[in-house]
């Protein structure tokens, strides 16, 4: 009897992708070349949703990959490695996701929030995962790196509505002085 041992790695992360309600991508992001072409990641994408949309339950093998999903509202997040992956680190890895959004959308985690709030998302991810290495695992930690860099975006590239805000928050503070 021959026991395969796999090589302990970091790269436990496959793909992160937020699907809505109808399987549509609102955002995936793909650590290896499991689905090199956009069409077969639509493809797996479509097969995931059909599979998992109307089941309670949190995780799933298929394709020979594991599979760890939730839903709220209008929006599925899904979490994927390996089928050797441990579960935990996977799972971990969704819910602080799910929580650092939770908490920069203020609890309103739903697809027409989650669209306004899209480079918020961006940055999230790249604080959690990094090339498929798993780097933050606490919420609290996610939301205070990206509140940094919200704040680091020069006066040029901010937009009107950041720029009106801006002023309006200088203008209250200095009227309680």
């Amino acid at each position: 009897m021959f026991i395969s041992l796999q090589e302990p790695s970091l790269y436990t992360v496959k793909a992160i992708l937020i699907l809505d309600n109808d399987g549509d991508r609102l955002f995936a992001k793909y650590y290896d070349d499991t689905y090199p072409s956009v069409k077969e990641q639509k493809a797996f994408e479509k097969n995931i949703f059909n599979k998992t949309h109307r089941t309670d339950s949190e995780i799933a093998l298929l394709e020979g990959l594991t599979v760890v999903y939730k839903s709220s509202i209008d929006l599925y997040f899904y979490v994927i490695g390996s089928s050797y992956e441990n579960e935990l680190m996977l799972m971990a890895v969704l819910n602080c996701l799910f929580d650092s959004l939770s908490q920069m959308l203020r609890k309103n985690v739903e697809k027409r929030a989650l669209l306004e709030n899209m480079e918020g998302l961006f940055l999230a991810v790249d604080e959690i995962v990094d090339g498929g290495v798993i780097l933050e695992s606490d919420p609290q930690q996610v939301v205070h790196r990206v509140a940094l860099r919200g704040e680091d975006v020069p006066l040029t590239e901010q937009t009107v509505s950041q720029v009106l805000q801006s002023a309006k928050e200088q203008i209250k503070w200095s009227l309680l002085r």
